[in-house]
């Protein structure tokens, strides 16, 4: 009985993972197929496998204008929130009174705040902001790191303050006793133990920022500014629509983090569970 529960459990098992798996067939099968042989059949293989539409694809999303965007502003945000966020975490841990307190309730509250309710009076700010200083907020990529930051802050401190919790005081006390400054006891003693949910934030974050479409697309309206994401909606008109091009595009944009998530991945469990029972 015991043996046929376990049969039926990995059968079962299999068949949810095959279920979330098929979009990405499908995506994937539909890339190769030219418009008819698409309509015709969305689920069959294709007949001939070329790169003809990913090559035509790349050429109309200006695929390598539109990568460099996005690793520009993946990369610099992520080192942002990485820097501030941990230093933040372990000044509100080792401070531990009730200013600090009541700093990381509201760094969690925000996380709770969906960012459509937040949108359009956030683009009112940047506007404003724009106008009244000249800090060019809209329409650079600029603007759109220093929302990113503002936006991922709230996750990155809140697992940053879990596992600071688990680092014994005694050896900031020992670094200082040795001669150590602030500055020197974090960058030497505190964040490297820091490792797991840092790599945790930064494959969390790449995910969100990398797959971001409708921040970037309220900050940026140049063409040259574009974001993978943004670049992809090309292909979608107000009249027709590209399938196959725009599976292709889709492809071409899910592999960078796929490739990366894959690579980084053993780190998530490990990260997450030090940060929420340490």
């Amino acid at each position: 009985m015991k043996k046929i529960i376990k049969i039926l459990s990995e059968i079962i098992f299999v068949g949810v993972c095959l279920l979330y798996l098929f979009p990405i067939y499908i995506v994937l099968v539909n890339s190769f197929k030219n418009r008819a042989e698409l309509y015709e059949n969305i689920v069959a293989l294709p007949k001939k496998l070329s790169l003809e539409f990913y090559q035509e694809a790349m050429h109309k999303m200006n695929f390598l204008k539109s990568i460099t965007n996005s690793l520009i502003v993946t990369i610099v945000s992520i080192l942002i929130i990485v820097v501030l966020a941990s230093m933040a975490a372990w000044m509100m841990v080792r401070m531990d009174n009730k200013i600090s307190n009541l700093l990381f309730m509201i760094f969690v509250a925000t996380m709770l705040i969906p960012f459509q309710t937040l949108m359009m009076p956030l683009m009112q700010v940047m506007g404003f902001i724009r106008d009244k200083f000249h800090i060019p907020m809209l329409d650079t990529l600029g603007g759109l790191i220093y929302m990113n930051v503002g936006f991922g802050a709230s996750m990155a401190v809140f697992l940053y303050h879990g596992f600071v919790k688990s680092i014994p005081i005694s050896l900031e006390e020992a670094a200082t006793i040795d001669g150590c400054n602030k500055f020197s006891v974090f960058w030497r003693i505190v964040f490297p133990m820091l490792k797991p949910t840092t790599v945790t934030v930064i494959i969390l974050d790449v995910i969100w920022i990398w797959n971001d479409y409708l921040l970037p697309s309220l900050v940026l309206s140049s063409k040259s500014l574009r974001t993978i994401p943004l670049s992809t909606a090309s292909f979608f008109g107000q009249f027709t629509i590209q399938w196959n091009m725009a599976m292709a595009g889709l492809m071409l944009t899910i592999i960078p983090v796929i490739i990366f998530y894959l690579c980084a991945q053993k780190y998530i469990i490990k990260g997450v569970a030090a940060g929420a029972v340490k």
